[in-house]
């Protein structure tokens, strides 16, 4: 009988060996990864994966890295994390230090810098880092730097500016995706150039000059691709040709709404949308948007463009003809005598038709009785900067790009009502401690009795 039970123990003992040996050669040849924070943000974010899903093809990356130190590690742990959801995205290394004359062809002046190659296509990147890696790929799914001409000079809100109306900070984050931003002011020349992929008329508050507005109507008539962010009371700007060329009608007054008090909004100018038109751009949007002060867009006529509203207010909405002011906000009714309209009312509407263009299959354009929800002010505000992303990517013909899940980090920060912080407070400084002396007692007992 002893010499059975020993020979137990050793054919135990062995057993344990092989299966951790058959654990520790399946975890060489296999591997799995496990992330359970909020949308799998430890690993890749639903952002990152999503652009990866656009690249219909494979991707090369080449690191200039030195071979001495963990810098290749690291580099080869960051990549692998974009391998795990597109096997076909490839990582080399190459010693800058063996051929001086191709790093300063690349212009490669950084130890570990990564040159990106989708197709003919490539990108060089200089930090290591989720969000630059993405939109890097990003810009090579876009197929390219897109130009997008703002109008200046009659009171637009500027593609760089700072101050609380413009739209620098949005415009920031679209260049990193690969679009940029260049001034159009027709006293200096009579058309739009030539290569301009899309041209941004937002909220002038000047009257343009005729040529102004000959160029532009002469631009979407040669099938340019266009968005408009118009504002209430602009309607004296001499944009009438424009707005007749598109079939479009601005409707007087300002559009209010009665739910915004639901909501805590004391202005009833701000104009909350939570669920919208069906439209390839807010396909999937779960996000709110906020409009500060919006003109209701009424359609004309509609020609040879597909019109299609992607934005319109509630059921409690109309469009205000008397001034408002917080003091008065309160006392403001719809008025059907005095020619006011009731909602729900559109005020985005977007057109698309073949494009006299040869070189362009389809034109693209784009109407929004509001151009406060992108300014610096406003674009931190639920949905407005992803809404604002899907808007250009629609009119740039970016369409794979045009869902991509909205850009953070929703689990940074750990919400703890007041009775879950005692519980943990307990937990850690009176339960777990009396545990462990109970613990440590039993084993003391335990040992004294033998």
């Amino acid at each position: 009988m002893r010499g059975f039970s020993r020979l137990d123990g050793w054919l135990f003992a062995l057993a344990l060996f092989a299966a951790a040996g058959a654990i520790g050669y399946l975890s060489y040849r296999h591997d799995h990864v496990a992330d359970w924070s909020h949308d799998a943000r430890s690993s890749l974010s639903t952002e990152s994966r999503a652009v990866l899903d656009a690249l219909k093809g494979p991707v090369e990356i080449t690191s200039y890295a030195n071979p001495q130190g963990d810098l290749r590690q690291t580099v080869s742990g960051f990549v692998e994390r974009y391998r795990r959801f597109k096997h076909d995205l490839t990582l080399r290394f190459v010693d800058p230090q063996q051929d001086p004359a191709k790093m300063r062809e690349l212009g490669i002046t950084v130890d570990g810098a990564l040159i990106l190659r989708y197709g003919q296509r490539q990108e060089r990147l200089d930090e290591l880092s989720e969000r630059s890696l993405t939109n890097a790929l990003e810009r090579l799914a876009r197929g390219g730097e897109r130009i997008v001409a703002f109008v200046t000079g009659d009171g637009e809100r500027r593609a760089d500016g700072k101050a609380n109306a413009d739209l620098g900070l949005f415009m920031t984050q679209l260049e990193g995706r690969g679009m940029r931003a260049v001034p159009l002011n027709f006293s200096q020349v009579n058309a739009v150039p030539q290569h301009t992929d899309l041209v941004v008329l937002a909220g002038p508050t000047l009257a343009l000059p005729p040529g102004a507005v000959k160029a532009l109507t002469d631009y979407v008539a040669g099938g340019g691709n266009l968005l408009w962010l118009t504002e209430p009371a602009n309607d004296d700007l001499g944009l009438q040709p424009l707005a007749d060329a598109l079939g479009v009608h601005i409707l007087p007054g300002v559009l209010v709404d009665g739910q915004g008090s639901a909501l805590g909004l004391q202005d009833p100018r701000m104009i909350t949308v939570g669920s919208y038109p069906l439209h390839a751009i807010t396909r999937g949007l779960t996000l709110t948007t906020l409009f500060p002060q919006v003109s209701a867009l009424a359609l004309a006529r509609r020609g040879e463009w597909e019109v299609q509203p992607f934005l319109r207010s509630g059921p409690q909405s109309w469009t205000e003809f008397q001034p408002i002011d917080n003091a008065a906000s309160s006392s403001i009714r719809y008025d059907a005598d005095a020619g006011e309209l009731k909602g729900p009312l559109d005020f985005g509407l977007t057109f698309a038709r073949l494009s006299p263009s040869p070189d362009k299959s389809e034109q693209r354009v784009a109407i929004v009785g509001d151009g406060d929800f992108l300014s610096n002010t406003f674009l931190g505000n639920g949905g407005n900067r992803a809404l604002g992303e899907r808007m250009f990517d629609w009119l740039l013909g970016d369409d794979a790009l045009v869902d991509l899940p909205p850009r953070g980090a929703p689990d940074r920060a750990m919400q703890l009502s007041q009775g879950q912080l005692n519980a943990v407070t307990f937990g850690f400084l009176l339960a777990l401690p009396l545990a462990l002396l109970l613990l440590g007692g039993l084993i003391a007992w335990r040992r004294r009795r033998a």
